[in-house]
This record gives structure tokens, C-alpha cells and sequence, in this order.
């Protein structure tokens, strides 16, 4: 059930939020530093608020929170219709990020409740699989949708909302697992000791580097595409086919590694989204250095999808588990707003390949790092 909401939730999201760079960029004109800016402030507001909200789910439960985000943010997505100045736009931003706060670090733990714990990687893989259909059916016709008219696309997205929060509310009945024990503090107590666990904060640190590329994906890759003229069509066929790859893949490739622990492969995973980046910035024809970067992320994104939120639950101590998957949300949220905005501000001075080169090398020292320090995070 869970799984089948995170499915529609992810069709709806990424069917509009793919292409709202380009419709506040070309449509809106509002200035692509401004727009990345505000993309940081939804991503900041969900981070900052996603600690609290995994504490509170893991004293209250998952499913009234659940319900309410989803109901609040498919009245407040389609908002983004009406933006057409910076102010309006953090505005939505601001709401939008905010009830996104409670949806990815409670949903994560609720699905880690129900999971066997030596079956963790295995079921976030298969969970990841779904979404990665999901983005596909979602992005693929979304962007000849967008062609013609973004009202269309706004009323598609808010309609998927509605149907997880009635989802959530029908099937989310009776009892549910939730781990007991650890830490007796309150929530701001959970919520704020999530950042003095050293051990936390130095994998989350280098972990960075993969909501980092994942907004690159996400927010920066259409942008660059349409200014070197690439269609919002081709550009949402060849982002489809990427969650196709993920999800033809993501569920064998874990259940492989699964035994030797998440840590293991996040540093050759790192790598890999490493030369997947540079691709961009190093291939002169713009539609295939489109296609060869993305295709090559997919095989990165296949391991550390399922092996970083398993990583995060092992850290976590009993009883924490909301917390330090919000923690991580924080993290992933900061890291994945900022690429559109530090990614922009490149661009401006050197180009859109300088850009996604700085974020290679970036990536590339993580990987190193990740590869150096995996037996002292293994050791959990």
C-alpha cells in the first residue's frame, strides 16, 4: 500500500515539477537565478522541517500526517499558475515546501516499520522501481502536455494528490508497526540529537553528493537542454527513460549487494554519477551529451536509491527511526534545492559545462571518501 501510494505520488509530482524551471524561466520570466533561489527555499523549508515532522510521526504515527500532506499540497501545487512575479513565487515555494516536509521522512519510515530488517535495501529498491515507473509514466507524457498547456498539467498533478491522501485514509486502518524503545526525550530532543551523532553527520556529509546530482537531473538538466534548444518532448523522453533503466534495475542490483550492507558500493556509485555529470559538460552535441549523461546516471542511481535510506536506518537507534530519516530529508532537501541555484550562478560566469563539471568533481571526491571510510560506517 505504501508503495502504491509513493507510486501516485511521484506520477503526480514529477509530471509538473520537472518542468517548472522552464515555465517560470520562459513563461513567467522571472530571472533562472531568482527561480533557483526559490527552489532553495522549498527545499530548505522541507529539510528544515522534516526532522520535526519524523519525530512527531514517531510519537503520533505516520497516518494522520500522511493524510494531511497530501491533501494540503494538492490545493497548493496547482497555485503555481498564479505566480508570475519572485514574490508570489517564494511564496509557493515556502507553502509547497512546507507540507512536502511531512511526506518523505514519514512515508520512509512507515515502509522501513513494515520492512524485515535484513530485507530493508531490498524492499526501498523495490519501492524506488515503482516510483521510477512512476516518473516515467508521469514525465513522458507530461512534457508534450506542457507544450500545450500547463493548466492541463496543474490539474493532472492535483488530481494524483487526492487520490494518495484517499488512498492513505481507506487502506491506512487497524494498527501499525511502530519501533519502540531508545531515547524517552521529546520530539525537539530526537530531532535535534539526530545532529549530534558524529557518525550521522559524517556520512550525510559526503551522501550529499547524491541529492546534489539528483537535482542536477531533475532541475538543472531541463533548463540546460532548453537553452541549447532541445524540446520539452525529447527532454522528458530521454528523463523517462532513465527511471526505466532504474526500475528495470534497481530491485536485482539490490538484492546482489544487500548482503554485504548499503555502505559497501555508495563510493563506485559515486563514481559513477561523477563521470555520468561531466558527460554533460564534456560532449559538444547537446541532445547526445543529454542522452549518454543520463543513461549513465541511471546505473549510478540504481545503488545508492536503495542504499542510502537503508544506510540512514542503520544509523538510526531504536526507537529514532522517523528522526534520522528526517535528518537525512534535511540533508537531501538542502542539497537537492541548491542545485539549480549554485548550478545557475555558474552558468552565468562559465557556461552551463562548467557547470555540471564543478559537480563532477565534487561528486568524484565524495566518491573517494565514501570508498576510504565504507568499514567505518559498516562497523554500525
Amino acid at each position: 500500500m505504501v508503495i502504491a501510494a509513493n507510486f501516485v505520488a511521484v506520477a503526480a509530482r514529477m509530471s509538473l515539477v520537472q518542468f517548472l524551471g522552464i515555465y517560470f524561466v520562459h513563461r513567467a520570466g522571472i530571472d533562472v537565478t531568482t527561480v533557483g533561489l526559490a527552489f532553495l527555499a522549498e527545499n530548505l523549508a522541507r529539510g528544515l522541517l522534516a526532522p520535526l515532522f519524523g519525530a512527531l510521526s514517531d510519537r503520533v504515527g505516520r497516518r494522520v500526517l500522511l493524510i494531511g500532506s497530501s491533501a494540503l499540497t494538492a490545493a497548493i501545487l496547482p497555485a503555481f499558475l498564479l505566480v508570475d512575479a519572485p514574490a508570489p513565487l517564494f511564496a509557493w515555494s515556502l507553502a509547497l515546501g512546507s507540507v512536502g516536509a511531512i511526506n518523505i521522512p514519514v512515508s520512509s519510515a512507515l515502509l522501513l516499520d513494515l520492512a524485515p530488517a535484513e530485507r530493508r535495501q531490498s524492499v526501498l529498491a523495490l519501492n524506488y522501481a515503482a516510483m521510477s515507473v512512476a516518473y516515467t509514466l508521469g514525465v513522458v507524457p507530461a512534457g508534450y502536455v506542457a507544450q500545450h498547456s500547463y493548466a492541463l498539467l496543474a490539474a493532472m498533478s492535483a488530481a494524483g494528490y487526492v487520490a494518495v491522501a484517499l488512498l492513505y485514509f481507506l487502506v491506512l486502518r487497524g494498527g501499525l508497526p511502530l519501533e519502540r524503545g531508545g531515547s524517552e526525550a521529546g520530539v525537539i530532543a530526537n530531532t535535534l540529537g539526530t545532529f549530534t551523532d558524529r557518525r550521522f553527520v559524517l556520512f550525510a556529509t559526503l551522501a550529499f553528493v547524491f541529492p546534489l546530482s539528483m537535482g542536477m537531473l531533475i532541475s538543472v538538466s531541463p533548463l540546460y537542454g532548453a537553452s541549447l534548444g532541445l524540446g520539452e518532448g525529447y527532454i522528458g523522453l530521454v528523463l523517462g527513460g532513465n527511471s526505466v533503466l532504474v526500475a528495470a534495475l534497481a530491485l536485482p542490483v539490490a538484492s546482489r549487494i544487500e548482503a554485504r550492507g548499503p555502505f559497501r558500493w555508495l563510493g563506485a556509485a559515486a563514481g559513477i554519477v561523477a563521470v555520468s555529470l561531466a558527460l554533460y559538460g564534456v560532449v559538444p552535441d547537446p541532445a547526445s551529451a543529454f542522452l549518454a549523461g543520463t543513461v549513465l546516471y541511471s546505473f549510478g542511481e540504481v545503488v545508492f536509491s536503495s542504499a542510502v535510506p537503508a544506510a540512514v536506518a542503520r544509523l538510526a537507534p531504536a526507537g529514532r527511526r522517523g528522526a534520522y530519516q528526517g535528518g537525512w530529508a534535511l540533508v537531501s532537501s538542502f542539497s537537492l534545492g541548491s542545485a539549480l541555484f549554485l548550478s545557475g550562478l555558474v552558468a552565468k560566469v562559465a557556461g552551463w559545462q562548467a557547470a555540471w563539471l564543478a559537480a563532477a568533481g565534487l561528486t568524484l571526491l565524495a566518491a573517494v571518501l565514501l570508498l576510504l571510510l565504507r568499514r567505518r560506517f559498516q562497523n554500525t
